[in-house]
Formats: C-alpha cells, sequence, structure tokens
C-alpha cells in the first residue's frame, strides 16, 4: 500500500525497540520505551504561505534518518509495519 502524505506531513518508519541493553541484559516487550527515531518514507508538498499562496519546501528529505519528540504524530500501521504521520515541527533533528 503507498501512502503519500498531504501538505506539511511526513510519513516516518519509526526505528525498531532495543531488545537488549548493551551489558547484554534482554529487556521484556512490557518494558521497551518507543524509539524517538526513524527515517523519512515520503514527503507532502510543503506548508501553504498563506500570504502568497506558494508551497515552502522541506529541510528534511525522504530517506533522512530524524529525532522527533516523544508525543509525535500519529501512529498508522500498514502492511504490519509501524509508521508515523508527523509534521516537520515535530522533527528535532537529523542523524547524519
Amino acid at each position: 500500500m503507498n501512502i503519500k502524505p498531504l501538505g506539511d506531513k511526513l510519513l516516518v518508519l519509526r526505528a525498531e525497540a532495543e531488545t537488549q541493553t548493551q551489558s547484554g541484559i534482554y529487556i521484556p516487550e512490557s518494558a521497551k520505551d518507543k524509539p524517538k527515531e526513524g527515517r523519512i518514507i515520503e514527503v507532502g508538498n510543503g506548508r501553504l504561505n498563506q500570504d502568497t499562496g506558494e508551497r515552502i519546501p522541506f529541510t528534511v528529505q525522504k530517506g533522512d534518518h530524524v529525532l522527533f519528540t516523544s508525543y509525535a504524530g500519529t501512529e498508522i500501521k500498514i502492511d504490519n509495519e509501524d509508521y508515523l504521520i508527523m509534521t516537520e515541527d515535530d522533527i528535532l533533528g537529523i542523524v547524519e
């Protein structure tokens, strides 16, 4: 299934949660934190400038590995994968 976000929205694939700590302890499913990072899968057309009617391009682009806020976006499930639809304002930075 293909999804194209509208306007100033981004489709982000959330990174997998860690299953083991650095010291080798396995983390149970109930104790795992949802990762606050992911990869941008699709981008919308950009935010609409109300004064000129032109689209403002995104700072991020498809394929970027990004960090985002804890409660960013709306969770959706597509083909058994967890995705987020969020705005660019929810993104804190790009991991290089």
